[in-house]
């Protein structure tokens, strides 16, 4: 269990601390949705979220069979829906991975990517599209 504490800062802003680390963030409402957009909307972490959760599994499995995923890159994709509810409906997840790897390691680390927690959890009506860029310089 993780406890994150959240206080409005007033302005459509908020501030969070992790609570086991101490470290804190700020979010503010994205300028199409009132705010200043000035830092991470909420959604734009929920999409931050599913590109760092991705490549963390990647991580683990990766050096579960000694390999080395340093210099990989992502970038990420979030739309939003331009009618009522608000609400995610796209996220692109674009990987970048320099080095040579094997078909068989390819397969599992994508495997990896798409079974990230944030991935599984994420709303099925979500589109989630990911291609994976192998040997990016």
């Amino acid at each position: 269990m993780v406890n994150i504490s959240i206080d409005y800062q007033g302005e459509l802003r908020c501030e969070a601390w992790h609570g086991p680390s101490g470290r804190r963030l700020e979010t503010d409402a994205p300028v199409d949705n009132h705010g200043k957009g000035e830092s991470f909307s909420p959604t734009d972490l929920a999409a931050t979220a599913l590109g760092s959760c991705m490549a963390t599994i990647m991580g683990i499995a990766a050096g579960q069979r000694g390999l080395d995923l340093s210099g990989m890159r992502m970038e990420v994709t979030k739309e939003m829906s331009a009618d009522s509810p608000r609400r995610i409906t796209r996220i692109t997840t674009s990987f970048q991975i320099p080095g040579e790897f094997s078909e068989d390691d390819r397969k599992m680390l994508e495997r990896a990517a798409l079974e990230c927690p944030v991935h599984q959890s994420l709303h099925p009506g979500i589109e989630r599209p990911v291609t994976f860029n192998w040997n990016a310089s």
